[in-house]
């Protein structure tokens, strides 16, 4: 019998009971008891998994027992509240029934090669072991945002890390959160002390980790190493880099790479990602993918041995030129990037000619402190360089660092002159570790926005003080060196003539003084490596544009909020023209609202300017991006730049600027970066053979490059992939039918809410207001989430993606979505307090002009594929009806959302049709069988043909690989074998035992990998799990039996009839006016719930519409629609049309018809109500001819 258990005690194998799960009854298998008051309950589910809990006296109030002497539902619960738990099962397996729920509930446009990635390249691989390198700007982070939200949505990922650069940390948790709804912390060093067993990565599900914090920390690798993850992602992943020291496998590996083995080790699915996954090494790059197979790639890469490596199902890479947007245009617009040579004036090259051989004779005497101290050298060569840097960028700037390091040397001849016995320690300075660019470059990227201010302040300590000065007497003379050299930049400056910013002042001029001239008005960027510089053009353009607001700064010293806010004006206030930023800004802003970009000074390492580039040619820019590079000719530096621009200009003319990032990742030239050859032209610019060196290397090292570029993509065309945009749209299109964002997710929310005692109220432009979170929603919420408590209000939110941002001066709204913390708490706390009516069942009474001859019985059936592990591979919810003599069959849409709630008179005939036999027949197994060969068979099928054909060649590649390491080692065997009997030994690493060991080592692997791969992919499907019944009854059946009645009757038919001769006529309009728009229309089924005609355009795009025919006479002034069709039309948004059709009486030759798209916007659905009537009128007013 139902009802309340008095005592856990009560608990029986076999008892059948609700409340243990929220959305489906458990059978009990034992119960253990734990005391008086608690225990563990094992359990069965409805799906079939075996599970355990541990249950409380506290418990028993939720605890109901079902009644197992009638089988099947027993129809007796509240429409209303079967239809709220019926939606809320939906939403929650929101991607068991929409396949692209994630993409719909995020604040995001993905692009065709986004949305490949995700659900071609990513989601079918489970585990994941896949390397995501495409080009910069391409916006690998949505893909990796989608791909977690994705999986959390499956319920296959709970603990996710993140591993990135740290200067990156804090755009990665904002971009998870403002785009995915996903709440990540960023990992602190004080989690460690807070963890209560000591490990934090163990305590926190979603971490993002700055990469060197964990590298360098034995510690915390070792604390990495004792916990498991679902999904680690790692970004700049190519900085986990290692090498091979010899042919016998001997490695030399970053703490980086040890770190990514760890993750490999520990994490279900690894997803790499960078744009520069091979700087031009095989062996290298090979190592590097070792971390995703380590047999595919084992041992040292050798050309002659082994086969080219075949990257299919490891690694995806598609350029920036292969990018196509949806309509099939290039992604990225045209770029041009231009030199902007000028030679400094007679005073400009005398300051830059004494401040450059100050430069050389500090870097002469550093290299004799060397051999002494030769962390001092390095300071003061990092202190000398970033002087003859900030000489290039400005007179400001190299007056301000000249007269700063006067007056700090100054002060240290005072500090000697008070302490003479304290000399040396004063001379050398404070201690510090040893610094050089590429070290402070490389601190820079790990550090967060308070280290990089804080390497700032570093650096300009470093500048102002570190002196190769000796003695009292150097460091005097040095002091009255600065003395003159401050005068004359001081007289530099204070000339006004300053050729570098003419140029700019030009370019300006005929780029930026636009105004009335544009229908929007350019806007450029500027970048400058230097504060003192940035603060002078700031302050030169307000001058020479004549307003003050017209130029806005972003330095490394201000804070993430305050960049954000100028970015944001920026981007939004056309007085805001310029914006002068320094690389520290540059970090993380996406500004493609600019178009035009200048850099005044020009990096040492060239990858910035492709960094600095992307700023602006990156995914919504739309203007062609031009780039100037100011370069003074008659400087050192100056030469082996132009020389660097000329020939990456010669490629870019060569390519019609198909490649856009010629240099790649490409830091060397010959061996050395671009910084050493610079400052090599600065100490020795006057020897001719450097100077022709330097251009040889570059001229060299650029073609090099290019041609490398070419050739890769020749010889792997297996990363470098193109996007079918056809076939992805197809893809998408597939889709859409589903779609629950916004329409079904608004209207599910606000009858919930409401009944549940909240207070909503709706707001313009499709926002709402929440006035009042029930108390009751808010603890659920607490217990799902502690980390992301409810509010008890809200200000303003939305259920649409284009609502969520309206602009400037407008509040963002919050999106309610599924895995929102709000949707989910309401989707519990419903389950909670109506789950059980799914379990019952109930009555339906289908009032639609569409419904069938007899009652049906409406299903929900939730499908599982899975492997031979038990992994879920594919899961699947569909709504099916059966009836009494016919055959099970699918349903699109949620066919509940349109039937009524029987009123009182309509209960005794309701009684005597419950009472027939039919009904007491188990049609469960009817409905499983129909489910598993029309649905889950096929896709068995193709989710096994698939991992068959992966399983194959995977295999294909580890027997090539490790077969030939075998074939190497026993070799090296044989070799040292009769070296040693010929008196000759090796080091040990290649003697005969240890090629021995190496050779049985890869037989073993290759064997465990073989039997492997070769077992046959098992694939199952479980049983389809009844997620809730219903008994559907058309009204006709409910009427009243009377002469009356039957007259009645009699006339519906007769309109029954006319009704169907004018839908017919409305449809056939609505299909020939398709036809004639060039779309491929087609028919659905009369009883087709939400829509009528499925249209496919030429490029693929999908319309759905609902056509509603009227006679064309007095008094059919009113259409009818339903509650599905609402929600539909909602959730379809720009693809839905409502197709108005007036059916004249003189003949189908005057029929007129008019489209109305959003038709349905504003219309805010009760849950109470399933059909509405509108006015005719008022809606062909504001239709329009077919489009």
């Amino acid at each position: 019998m139902e009802g309340r258990l008095r005592s856990l005690a009560d608990i029986r194998e076999g008892m059948r009971l609700f409340g243990v799960l929220a959305d489906q009854p458990v059978t009990a298998v034992s119960f253990s008891a734990m005391g008086e008051d608690d225990g563990i309950l094992t359990y069965v589910s409805a799906s079939g998994d075996s599970e355990q809990r541990i249950v409380s006296a506290d418990d028993l109030p939720d605890l109901l027992v079902l009644d197992d002497r009638k089988s099947g539902p027993r129809f007796d619960a509240d429409p209303v509240g079967f239809r709220l738990a019926a939606e809320a099962l939906r939403i929650k397996y929101a991607t068991a029934y929409d396949p692209m729920a994630a993409v719909y509930s995020s604040n995001i446009d993905p692009l065709p090669h986004q949305i490949r990635a995700v659900y071609e390249d990513l989601l079918p691989r489970v585990p994941l072991r896949f390397l995501l390198a495409d080009d910069p700007g391409a916006g690998k982070t949505v893909m990796a945002g989608l791909y977690i939200k994705e999986m959390m949505m499956r319920s296959a990922a709970e603990r996710v890390i993140v591993v990135c650069p740290g200067s990156l940390a804090e755009q990665w948790r904002d971009e998870l959160r403002d785009k995915f709804d996903l709440d990540f912390e960023v990992f602190e060093n004080w989690m460690v002390d807070q963890a209560r067993d000591g490990n934090p990565f163990r305590e926190h599900d979603c971490l993002i980790v700055r990469m060197d914090q964990l590298a360098r920390n034995d510690e915390y690798r070792g604390m990495l190493a004792d916990v498991s993850w679902d999904i680690a992602v790692v970004d700049e992943a190519h900085r986990m880099s290692a090498h091979y020291l010899n042919i016998f496998g001997e490695r030399e590996v970053t703490k980086r790479f040890r770190m990514g083995e760890i993750l490999a080790a520990t994490s279900e699915n690894l997803l790499l990602m960078t744009a520069t996954p091979h700087a031009g090494k095989e062996a290298d790059f090979q190592l590097f993918m070792s971390l995703l197979d380590p047999d595919r790639f084992s041992g040292v890469y050798k050309p002659k041995r082994h086969a080219r490596t075949d990257l299919k199902g490891l690694m995806r890479r598609m350029v920036k030129e292969d990018l196509l947007t949806f309509d099939g245009k290039p992604l990225f617009p045209e770029r041009r990037a231009m030199t902007v040579p000028y030679e400094l004036s007679d005073a400009e090259a005398l300051l830059y000619e004494h401040v450059t051989e100050y430069v050389r004779h500090g870097m002469n005497q550093a290299e004799k402190v060397m051999s002494q101290d030769g962390r001092r050298a390095s300071s003061i060569g990092f202190a000398l360089t970033i002087l003859q840097r900030r000489l290039a960028s400005s007179p400001e700037a190299i007056y301000q660092s000249l007269r700063r390091r006067r007056d700090r040397l100054a002060d240290t001849l005072r500090e000697l002159d008070s302490d003479p016995q304290q000399a040396a320690r004063i001379l050398a300075g404070p201690e510090r570790a040893a610094m050089t660019w590429d070290v402070f470059d490389e601190q820079w990227d790990e550090s967060d926005e308070h280290a990089q201010l804080q390497l700032e302040l570093d650096m300009d300590e470093i500048v102002d003080s570190a002196t190769a000065a000796r003695t009292r007497a150097e460091l005097e003379t040095e002091i009255s060196e600065l003395d003159i050299l401050v005068e004359e930049a001081k007289q530099v400056r204070d000339s006004g003539k300053d050729t570098k910013w003419v140029q700019l002042a030009g370019i300006l001029q005929r780029n930026i003084l636009d105004y009335g001239t544009a229908p929007e008005g350019h806007k450029l960027i500027v970048f400058t490596e230097h504060r003192d510089t940035l603060e002078y053009l700031a302050d030169n353009i307000r001058s020479l544009l004549g307003r003050q607001e017209a130029a806005v700064t972003i330095h490394g010293g201000m804070g993430r909020a305050e960049r954000k806010a100028v970015q944001e004006r920026f981007v939004h206030d056309p007085d805001a023209r310029i914006l002068v930023a320094t690389d520290a800004a540059g970090e993380g802003l996406n500004l493609q609202r600019a178009d035009l970009m200048v850099n005044y000074d020009l990096p040492w390492n060239p990858n910035r300017i492709e960094q600095r580039f992307g700023r602006i040619h990156r995914i919504g820019q739309t203007r062609v991006c031009c780039l100037w590079n100011l370069v003074a000719t008659n400087t050192r530096e100056g030469d082996v730049y132009k020389t660097l621009l000329d020939k990456i200009a010669t490629i870019d003319k060569a390519y019609q600027g198909r490649l856009f990032n010629v240099l790649g990742d490409t830091k060397a030239f010959g061996e050395r970066s671009l910084g050493d050859l610079i400052q090599e032209a600065i100490r020795y610019g006057d020897d001719p053979m450097v100077q022709a060196r330097a251009r040889h290397v570059v001229d060299a090292t650029v073609g090099r490059d290019a041609q490398r570029l070419l050739e890769e993509r020749a010889l792997h065309p297996e990363q470098y992939t193109t996007v079918n945009v056809d076939e992805v749209r197809r893809l998408m299109e597939h889709s859409r039918e589903r779609k629950l964002q916004p329409g079904y997710i608004a209207a599910f929310f606000t009858a919930a809410f409401r009944k549940l005692g909240g207070h909503i109220s709706p707001l313009p432009h499709g926002r709402w207001r929440i006035n009042r979170v029930p108390s009751s929603l808010v603890r659920v919420g607490e217990r799902l989430n502690r980390n992301r408590p409810l509010s008890r209000a809200y200000e303003c939110v939305t259920f649409d993606t284009a609502n969520i941002d309206m602009g400037p001066g407008t509040q963002v709204a919050l999106l309610i979505a599924p895995g929102s913390p709000l949707l989910d708490a309401l989707i519990e706390l419903v389950l909670e307090r109506y789950g059980n009516t799914l379990e019952h069942g109930t009555v339906f009474v289908d009032r639609t002009d569409t419904q069938p001859d007899g009652p049906e019985l409406m299903t929900a059936a939730e499908q599982t594929i899975i492997d031979d592990h038990g992994t879920v591979l594919s899961r699947h919810f569909d709504y099916l009806t059966i009836g009494q003599d016919t055959q099970p069959r699918f349903s699109p849409a949620p066919p509940y959302l349109d039937y009524s709630k029987p009123v009182e008179q309509e209960q005794p005939a309701i009684e005597r049709i419950l009472a027939h036999d039919w009904l007491g027949q188990d049609y469960t197994a009817a409905v499983q069988q129909y489910a598993y060969v029309q649905g889950a068979k096929p896709r068995m099928a193709e989710i096994k043909a698939r991992l068959d054909t992966d399983r194959e060649h995977e295999l294909d590649q580890v027997e090539q690989r490790l077969g030939s390491e075998i074939e190497f080692w026993w070799s090296q065997y044989n070799q040292r074998v009769d070296n040693e009997r010929n008196g000759k030994h090796g080091r040990k690493p290649a003697s005969p035992a240890a090629a021995m060991k190496r050779a049985k080592d890869m037989e073993e692997r290759l064997t465990h990998r073989r039997e492997e791969l070769s077992r046959p992919v098992r694939v199952s499907a479980k049983p389809a799990t009844i997620r809730g019944t219903a008994l559907v009854i058309p009204s006709r059946l409910l009427e009243d039996a009377s002469d009356r009645r039957q007259e009645e009757a009699s006339k519906a038919a007769v309109h029954a009839v006319d009704t169907r001769e004018v839908d017919r006529r409305a449809v056939a309009l609505v299909m020939a006016a398709e036809e004639a728009l060039g779309r491929i229309p087609e028919e659905m089924p009369h009883n087709n719930k939400g829509y009528d005609i499925r249209s496919t355009g030429p490029g693929g795009i999908t319309y759905f519409i609902e056509v509603k025919g009227r006679i064309d006479l007095p008094g059919a002034d009113t259409f009818h629609i339903t509650a599905n069709e609402v929600a539909f039309a909602q959730s379809q948004g720009d693809r839905h049309r409502l197709a108005l059709v007036k059916v004249s009486p003189d003949g189908s030759e005057h029929d007129q018809v008019r489209y109305v798209t959003h038709a349905f916007d504003g219309k805010v659905l009760d849950q109470a109500t399933v059909a509405y009537e509108q006015d005719l009128a008022t809606y062909w007013k504001r239709g329009t001819p077919p489009m």
